[in-house]
């Protein structure tokens, strides 16, 4: 799929890299923002398949790539991380500015990226409404805690391993242009993501530790101060996400939607014949974006916020 790269200079000296889906889009569309997860950005199977869905219903999207996840090593000792809200308000500020102001932008983040956005939505409350019209969070690791030590145990290990295998590289960089600030050796001996995050993600972003990182930067506590519309999509299934960890309707405010289909995985959601196809999340999304953005012909909304289905 064409994209057009747009680098952009953040406020501290660095740099974004975006990717863009031109379109000859429709009078009044709107635009997608996507939110990328763990080590993933335009070229992950579910950005693909989002941006085919736009580019036929001729709507504009762009993912934003966090720092380090754009092909190029970025200029400071900066990563990204599952509460980085900062930075997707900076990225959405950014967005909102170089969009015409009657444009609705709708916000998706999966994974990762649906976990710092869920901790922007919370913290901004009805300020949020000035960046975007609605949001929706794919397998977002709500209770970082949970998901943090189920992704290092059994056969989990196998997926944390191939995160590993691009994380390590990266911080073995940002610790060889920056002597002193990153331990080498414990970044080359981590073998889980827990020690993983002991050894950079906390460091590098102000956390005393994994633990103290897991507790400040999980989304959970934040979706009951959410004030746009939020659909938060959780597979009962998720081998990252254990379902005892998913929120129940009580705790989360009444602009958010909760979706926890009894099968889905982890950003998958697969449907049809073997070996299925990914198009049902992006339809599910586009059309809750239409109900939500009260556009003509769509449909009501859920009279039940918390859905439970096959």
């Amino acid at each position: 799929m064409p994209l057009r790269r747009d680098r952009v200079e953040t406020p501290d000296g660095d740099f974004w890299d975006f990717d863009w889906l031109d379109v000859d889009a429709a009078p009044g569309a709107p635009l997608v923002v996507l939110f990328h997860g763990l080590e993933g950005g335009s070229t992950s199977h579910y950005a693909r398949a989002l941006l085919a869905h736009l580019r036929v219903r001729r709507l504009r999207g762009v993912v934003p790539h966090f720092r380090g996840c754009g092909g190029t090593p970025n200029r400071l000792p900066r990563a990204y991380h599952s509460g980085d809200y900062e930075e997707v308000a900076a990225m959405l500020a950014h967005i909102r500015a170089c969009t015409d102001a009657a444009t609705r932008i709708y916000a998706v983040g999966v994974s990762l990226g649906g976990s710092a956005l869920l901790n922007w939505l919370g913290r901004e409350q009805a300020n949020a409404s000035r960046y975007v019209t609605a949001a929706a969070a794919v397998s977002a690791p709500l209770d970082l805690m949970a998901a943090g030590l189920a992704i290092d145990r059994g056969v989990n290990r196998i997926y944390a391993k191939h995160f590993l295998s691009t994380l390590k590289p990266k911080s073995l960089g940002i610790a060889a242009r920056f002597p002193g600030l990153l331990d080498a050796r414990r970044i080359r001996g981590a073998r889980t993501l827990y020690e993983f995050d002991d050894a950079v993600t906390a460091p590098l972003h102000g956390f005393a530790g994994t633990r103290d990182y897991w507790a400040r930067a999980s989304s959970k506590p934040w979706l009951a101060t959410i004030r746009v519309p939020t659909l938060v999509i959780n597979a009962r299934n998720d081998p990252f996400i254990p379902a005892s960890s998913l929120p129940t309707p009580a705790e989360v405010s009444s602009a958010v939607t909760l979706e926890q289909p009894r099968g889905g995985g982890h950003a998958g959601f697969a449907r049809g014949p073997f070996p299925g196809n990914v198009r049902w999340l992006p339809e599910r999304l586009l059309n809750y974006f239409a109900t939500v953005g009260a556009e003509p012909g769509a449909a009501s909304p859920p009279a039940d916020r918390s859905r439970q289905e096959g």
